[in-house]
């Protein structure tokens, strides 16, 4: 029962955030942003898909092994780390990398003090939640194919505010 809970939480958590990024994205375009990096954008759609999918996978093969409350604490931790964060950026969080023409990156919240705290949260996001319910071979997997996915996008994201 508590998986059932946590996952369909965490899809309508994703989703939610798709929607805010497509809202998001049409208030960027008509400020004249530019996007980049949309030769990545689908890999990494495909990877946090793959990644829900996996959890669903692995938790019914291990035969729905218990919630972990310590990971669940962390998870929360997490979570609202996440909202600080995209709460800081407000109307420029997105998916993909837009940069509107002379507007510099948002320095306040936790890119006061981090250069990436996004994908800082999103590390540790992939390797915490499938801990909450031991999905081991998730986390491990994840983790890796996440830390190549955010190689590839920050060093587009850090080219693009170089420009």
């Amino acid at each position: 029962m508590y998986f059932i809970i946590f996952i369909i939480f965490f899809i309508l958590q994703r989703l939610s955030e798709l929607f805010i990024a497509r809202r998001n994205e049409k208030w960027l375009l008509s400020q004249g942003a530019v996007q980049y990096g949309q030769e990545h954008y689908p890999f990494m759609i495909t990877l946090h898909t793959l990644f829900i999918i996996s959890i669903i996978v692995e938790y019914i093969l291990r035969q729905q092994p218990p919630i972990s409350w310590v990971f669940l604490v962390l998870f929360l931790l997490v979570l609202s780390f996440k909202f600080w964060a995209l709460s800081s950026l407000g109307k420029y969080w997105n998916t993909k990398i837009y940069r509107i023409p002379g507007v510099y990156p948002v320095k306040k919240g936790p890119y006061k003090f981090l250069k990436h705290p996004n994908y800082m949260e999103v590390v540790c996001e992939i390797a915490i939640i499938p801990l909450v319910f031991h999905l081991y071979y998730t986390a491990i997997l994840f983790t890796v194919l996440n830390a190549a996915m955010l190689t590839v996008r920050i060093k587009v994201e850090n080219k693009v505010w170089k420009m």
